[in-house]
């Protein structure tokens, strides 16, 4: 099957600048904007760490840039999530994750509640 290139989507290509996102920047911005936003309940620690609950309990996600036992196991970001229906789950970020991809992939998990 042969499409006419009219029908087919325009390839997009970025240019360098617009994917400065790509590299981290070690900054929790992008998600925490995110979950204010979505009204969780944020607090930070003394020692810089954040920590945030979903309205509902079942949804945690932290940020741990100074949690010892998380850098040593390579990760800044920890999402836990305590489903209705299911076994609970874990998926963890290291450090040279950008926050703006945790907070995307946060973003789909809340916006398909039901799976």
């Amino acid at each position: 099957m042969n499409a006419s290139s009219t029908l087919l989507p325009a390839v997009v290509r970025p240019t360098v600048e617009e994917r400065a996102w790509l590299s981290s920047d070690h900054c929790a911005g992008p998600v925490l904007e995110l979950l204010g936003a979505l009204g969780w309940a944020i607090v930070d620690t003394p020692e810089a760490n954040v920590h945030c609950t979903s309205p509902d309990g079942r949804v945690y996600v932290g940020w741990l840039p100074e949690d010892t036992t998380a850098w040593k196991r390579g990760i800044v970001w920890q999402v836990r999530v305590i489903p209705a229906d299911a076994e609970p789950w874990v998926q963890e970020f290291g450090p040279y994750t950008p926050s703006e991809a945790v907070a995307g992939f946060i973003a789909t998990l809340v916006a398909t509640p039901s799976r």
